[in-house]
């Protein structure tokens, strides 16, 4: 529940549901919430998001080339005379009321559909000269307006917008009730004080807050709603100076209550590097200097361990793990699905056991006397690692002493799972590792209270992937293609997007696919997808890394982290339908081993531009960084680190790929804040938390509250 008592009632107005303002009854208050975000304690929007719903572009009303120069199609403003009207036979209610109209260059037909003789005679007086505005069409040499948008008097000329902003709209919701309830929701906007600091406000040219937002509102030309436009700039930079100062807020919480030093003797260590046989890389070798930097410092550790796929995180944070244990701690690991915990268990046990370690696991699946066991175990300090799903999140699961949480996949887990997880250590570290690179943007928008640490360097060995993208038309050539494969011994997996056939998107399923590849390809073929159970879906993929089933038909619960390094084809059906990020995580399943390895993208004819230069991409580079960033262009901030309610942070009013330059300021401005007003007491400190209830980052302020 936010904290709505704490909130300075100057921000009132903008607090109170949309019903407050006039011609919004309950009706357009529910349809309006299809629109704007509606919070979790009501049933309808804030005024707020009236005023943060932003025009997208403009209608130009300023062409006035009379009837016989209007283009067909395009929005027009004419000048005419009115006269006479054409109501349809008695009876006909299919056929239009037409009003017809000249001025000195031709005749015009005003169309109506549906229209009461009386309003039209009223709106449109014969003999009278008249304003009117719409789009005009051609028929057989004809013009006509089908219900002009505006029409006035010559009199009242001054009543006709000639510029009008285009807001988004969602079913029930019209255009001019909208542009009406947003100009009675500015009105209700209070002068606030001037949160930004000056030379920010003078270097960027911003207006103030309210000034900006009326702005926005009431553009001129198209440049006014343009997302670089000075007034568009202010309202982002206002977004994301909250954002970070409340990350940063967070992250001094975590710093302050007090972490501990964690100095190994470096011999558990010593015994993991040599049971792990390859030397590490120099990103490796990089990434670890950083983190036993971190655990040597009295402040807690918050780092983000960032790794392609294949670039040997979890050895990474298997090294970071001993050398907690060798301070006498304990360690965890958590995973977001039940498959990837169980295969980081199987990667990491045979390394913490000639170390000497005991590991256990504890998942949904571990029930009954076992389950009490290990839960024993941990409390007693019996147990050095544990690794699991979010069920380690449990009251029931008590560490003796939890020094280090190593979290996977971090996007799945939001801010407050992190915070939950680290309180059941004392004062333990964290560290978190994602296989998705993501945009330096990003990592600062979603994680700014973490440290980052990169590895950008594939271990020696791993092959590059050949990638290739085909139409889906070479169905049976391909095929042939994979019969071979299979008969040389080849590990091969199909990937589909969808589990059943979808009879609007006309996709291959995972189970229809399987059954038609059975019939081409005389070998045993594995099927697993999300409805299956965790037991099934763990047979069925260690059936294929065992190598009794050599092709795989999946749907995408593969994506992540899934590990048999002999397979060497990658297929993925409909690649258009999948997001940059996702192709690169599947192609990244292939090329794991020795073997030369082929990823094969197919497509459904005709691609779109998007999905054109997603497969380009695809097919130019392996370097996931570059992907992200190149991903974050394509598809803006939202969907690159997956679901919005996971903890990631999702902006209304700025945009990451039109702002990045925003964001860099904004962090260096709430870095500064918080060292030198770290209670925000001063007089822009007071401002900057009216900034913090406006952007709804309340949390921050009850930290700032409990010190």
């Amino acid at each position: 529940m936010k904290d709505a008592r704490m909130r300075p009632p100057v921000l009132d107005p903008l607090f109170a549901p949309v019903a407050v303002i006039d011609g919004i009854g309950p009706r357009i208050a529910k349809l309006l919430g299809k629109l704007l975000p509606v919070p979790e304690a009501m049933n309808e929007p804030r005024v707020l998001g009236l005023v943060f719903h932003l025009p997208h572009s403009i209608v130009d009303r300023r062409q006035q080339p009379g009837i016989a120069h209007s283009p067909e199609g395009a929005i027009v403003t004419l000048k005419v005379r009115i006269d006479r009207h054409q109501p349809p036979p008695r009876g006909r209610g299919n056929i239009p009321y037409r009003v017809f109209a000249h001025d000195e260059t031709g005749e015009i037909g005003l169309v109506y559909f549906h229209a009461k003789a009386a309003w039209l005679e009223k709106l449109l007086p014969i003999g009278e000269t008249m304003l009117v505005s719409g789009r005009v069409e051609w028929f057989n040499g004809r013009p006509t307006m089908v219900h002009p948008d505006h029409v006035v008097s010559e009199e009242n000329a001054a009543d006709l917008p000639l510029v009008e902003p285009v807001y988004p709209l969602t079913a029930g919701v019209t255009p001019k009730p909208l542009r009406k309830a947003i100009i009675s929701a500015l009105d209700r906007v209070p002068d606030l004080p001037e949160w930004t600091d000056p030379h920010v406000v003078r270097k960027q040219g911003f207006s103030s807050f309210r000034e900006s937002l009326q702005r926005l509102h009431a553009p001129r030309d198209a440049a006014d709603v343009d997302l670089q436009n000075p007034a568009r700039r202010r309202l982002a930079y206002d977004e994301l100076l909250a954002g970070q100062l409340a990350l940063g807020l967070v992250r001094r919480k975590m710093k302050k209550s007090a972490g501990r030093t964690f100095g190994g003797t470096g011999e558990l260590t010593q015994k993991i590097r040599a049971a792990f046989g390859h030397p590490l890389t120099g990103a490796q070798e990089r990434s670890l200097g950083e983190i036993h930097t971190d655990q040597e410092k009295p402040e807690r550790m918050l780092r983000l361990l960032q790794g392609d796929v294949g670039s040997g995180k979890t050895v990474v944070a298997l090294l970071a793990m001993a050398n907690v244990i060798e301070s006498g701690a304990q360690a965890a690991m958590m995973a977001p699905t039940e498959i990837l915990a169980r295969q980081h268990f199987a990667s990491i046990a045979p390394l913490a056991e000639a170390a000497g370690l005991t590991i256990r696991i504890l998942t949904s699946r571990e029930k009954g006397k076992q389950r009490e066991e290990t839960l024993a175990a941990l409390k007693a300090g019996e147990i050095d690692i544990l690794v699991g799903t979010h069920a380690l999140f449990q009251d029931a699961v008590q560490f003796r002493d939890l020094g280090l949480a190593v979290v996977d996949e971090q996007h799945r887990f939001g801010v407050h799972q992190r915070l939950m997880l680290s309180s059941k250590g004392q004062h333990s570290d964290m560290l978190v590792m994602t296989a998705t690179p993501i945009p330096r943007t990003l990592v600062l928008t979603a994680y700014g209270d973490m440290d980052v640490s990169k590895l950008d360097e594939k271990p020696p060995g791993r092959q590059p992937v050949t990638t290739v993208a085909m139409p889906l038309g070479r169905y049976d050539e391909i095929v042939e293609h994979l019969r071979k494969a299979v008969a040389e011994g080849r590990k091969i997996y199909w990937i589909c997007p969808l589990v059943e056939e979808n009879e609007e998107l006309k996709l291959a399923s995972a189970e229809e696919r399987s059954a038609a590849l059975k019939k081409a390809i005389d070998a045993p073929i594995g099927l697993v997808h999300g409805r299956m159970k965790g037991e099934e879906k763990d047979a069925v993929m260690q059936a294929f890394k065992e190598g009794e089933t050599r092709l795989l038909v999946a749907t995408t619960v593969i994506e992540v982290g899934v590990d048999v390094p002999d397979a060497t084809i990658m297929v993925i059906e409909h690649a258009e339908r999948f997001g940059l990020a996702q192709l690169h995580q599947l192609r990244g399943r292939v090329g794991r081993g020795s073997g030369q390895s082929t990823c094969l993208l197919l497509y459904k004819e005709p691609l779109g531009e998007v999905a054109h230069a997603r497969l380009a991409i695809m097919r130019e580079t392996e370097d996931g960084f570059r992907i992200a960033e190149e991903d974050l262009k394509l598809r803006g901030e939202g969907e690159v680190l997956g679901p919005r309610q996971s903890g990631s942070a999702s902006y209304r009013l700025a945009s990451l790929a039109d702002h990045a330059d925003l964001l860099e300021i904004a962090r260096d401005d709430a870095r500064l804040v918080i060292e030198t007003d770290t209670d925000l007491e001063t007089e822009r400190g007071k401002a900057l938390r009216i900034l913090l209830y406006l952007f709804e980052r309340d949390e921050a302020i009850r930290l700032l509250r409990a010190g």
